[in-house]
């Protein structure tokens, strides 16, 4: 027995079977998850249609989904609350062709989706689940600390670039997020913290963090050292981006950011770009967040400057979404 075990034609067709079985299963799920949304959006539209003949949406609606739930449930076992058909209801309204429907995308993160009233930031959610094929979790706390609003508060063609494609990154302005958000981290504004406290705590929430930052990082190391003149620097974090093809260096900042960061900065890019870099490699791109920032200190410091330099805030809790509103309701007003 063990001879056929450690026999390479063995160990092939093992390989073999699994992965012709997990395909089996995973075009399984999937095939499943097509006839859920089918069925629930076809609930959705039985339930409109049946309110549009009757007009009965107007004199009791709601009676109408609470007796659908009650004699469903008593159907089924569950599955059918009145919350659900609510959402199934909606599910048909909003997404009224069923071919538009995207099969990556499960009942779960639909769900998600319809509570959104903004049709705008849920198309958002909706690119961007399927772009980088986001758990139903992550879905959640990307509409918790407001991204769409974060990346919309730039100007208003990005607003509706936002909600037709998604966000995709394609220079070192689309990593720009202001602020971004680390309420994972665990530390407070209340509690003092050092920088290295910062940085383990990222370490620590690595995933959350590459989350954060958004797609297509590749963590290269913490504390990365640059030598020069027999004196030792040190570059908090060091991403590569493999769509940008470019390192991407992080600096960490308690409190407010200073002109020497800015040139500290500007140093460690100079020192990738000459030294790190390979042929086949961008010129780095720098990214400095601090607790706060003087927006007109940091134009007069990168004042015809041609590096690829970024200075964002970062904040520890989650952020008031309606202020993130009024700031994307100012940019459409203007």
């Amino acid at each position: 027995m063990t001879e056929i075990t450690q026999n390479t034609k063995y160990k092939k067709l093992i390989e073999s079977i699994d992965f012709l079985y997990g395909n089996a299963r995973q075009n399984v799920a999937s095939a499943v998850n097509i006839q859920m949304l089918n069925a629930y959006w076809s609930i959705g539209r039985n339930i409109v249609e049946f309110e549009q003949e009757g007009k009965q949406k107007a004199t009791y609606g709601k009676q109408l989904l609470e007796n659908l739930s009650k004699d469903l449930n008593l159907k089924y076992g569950k599955g059918f609350s009145r919350s659900n058909l609510h959402y199934m209801r909606l599910f048909y309204i909003k997404y009224p062709i069923c071919e538009t429907l995207s099969h990556k995308l499960t009942w779960s993160h639909y769900f998600e989706l319809l509570k959104l009233e903004d049709d705008l930031a849920r198309t958002f959610y909706q690119k961007q689940s399927e772009l980088e094929n986001w758990t139903v979790r992550e879905l959640k706390r990307q509409k918790k600390t407001g991204l769409y609003h974060r990346l919309a508060s730039k100007d208003k063609r990005k607003l509706l670039e936002l909600s037709k494609k998604g966000h995709i990154i394609q220079s070192e302005k689309d990593l720009i997020k202001d602020p971004y958000i680390f309420e994972f981290l665990g530390l407070t504004e209340n509690n003092q913290y050092s920088e290295n406290d910062l940085e383990k705590a990222i370490i620590n929430n690595l995933q959350s963090f590459l989350l954060e930052l958004g797609k297509g990082f590749a963590f290269i190391g913490r504390q990365q050292r640059i030598t020069l003149n027999n004196r030792h620097y040190y570059v908090d974090l060091v991403f590569y981006h493999i769509k940008l093809k470019c390192y991407v260096l992080i600096d960490l900042k308690i409190g407010e950011v200073v002109h020497e960061h800015i040139g500290q900065m500007k140093l460690y890019l100079g020192y990738y770009e000459k030294e790190i870099n390979d042929n086949t490699d961008n010129k780095p791109i720098g990214i400095i967040l601090s607790q706060e920032k003087d927006d007109i200190m940091v134009e007069y410091a990168m004042l015809n400057d041609t590096s690829k330099l970024i200075v964002s805030k970062y904040q520890l809790y989650l952020p008031k979404i309606e202020e993130l509103k009024l700031k994307v309701q100012e940019i459409i007003d203007n």
